[in-house]
């Protein structure tokens, strides 16, 4: 989507450059004019997607910017490389059959440093418009977690079969080759099962992997602390998980308000 908008607002404003081109540059033919904003707007075309994969990166990172600052300064050189070097490639390959001249690469040490200064400009705000578009997604209500859900779960605890209601189990804690699962009762059964196994499970009734030992009702959840470091500790009544920075996508689903 925003790759979208970006393509929409160039193409306006390629088309308002071609038109007002005999005011800014009267010594240009129409042929040269149109070859250099079209090959200008299909460089753009690749070269939007280096803000964006920024974005990404910044969001992913839990929305902070400063840890992010490598990534998006390498989505900058790679924007600013690829529209100047694409731009300037089509134009000596078309200038000659389409213009009847050579295309002059000189205009790049006349002209650099204000492109590259347009080119900074514009990364900027296809980043805030991508960061932002990200940020809007990640808020947006998605499937409510049930509250009181009819399920039940069947957990086996040994040679005793525990069938708790899906509502009533706060998380489940890896155990080595067991799993853990706390109720809402003070109850800790034991069950043999990979974390992994049970994850497939129970995930379509409201549960998120916040750790790589942990599984967490979304629906249970009361409160989330920051720890330190990206990390923060996910509130259940009486008990804590961990949730790591590791899996940003939990901490945008528990940062939801349930509905119901």
């Amino acid at each position: 989507m925003a790759w979208a908008i970006g393509m929409v607002v160039t193409t306006l404003v390629i088309a308002m450059n071609i038109a007002n081109r005999r005011q800014m540059a009267p010594q240009q033919t129409p042929a040269a004019a149109w070859v250099d904003e079209l090959t200008s707007l299909s460089a753009l075309a690749l070269a939007y997607l280096s803000p964006m994969l920024a974005a990404l990166a910044a969001w992913r990172r839990g929305g902070r910017l400063l840890r992010a600052t490598p990534m998006v300064l390498a989505g900058l050189a790679a924007f600013i490389g690829l529209h100047i070097g694409i731009e300037s490639v089509l134009r000596v390959w078309l200038y000659p059959g389409l213009v009847g001249e050579a295309h002059d690469l000189a205009w790049l040490g006349r002209d650099g440093v204000g492109e590259v200064a347009k080119d900074v400009a514009i990364f900027g705000v296809a980043f805030w418009i991508s960061y932002h578009m990200l940020l809007w997604r990640a808020s947006a209500p998605g499937p409510a977690p049930r509250l009181a859900l009819p399920e039940t779960f069947d957990i086996q605890d040994g040679p005793r079969l525990i069938r708790a209601a899906v509502g009533e189990i706060l998380a489940v804690r890896s155990a080595g080759n067991y799993a853990e699962f706390m109720l809402g009762d003070g109850r800790r059964p034991m069950m043999r099962s990979a974390l992994a196994a049970l994850q497939e499970r129970l995930e379509p009734l409201g549960f998120v992997r916040t750790h790589r030992s942990w599984l967490v009702n979304a629906a249970r959840v009361t409160g989330l602390r920051p720890a330190g470091s990206g990390d923060y500790a996910v509130e259940l009544g009486a008990i804590e998980a961990p949730l790591s920075r590791r899996f940003p996508d939990a901490l945008q689903v528990l940062r939801r308000r349930p509905r119901g």
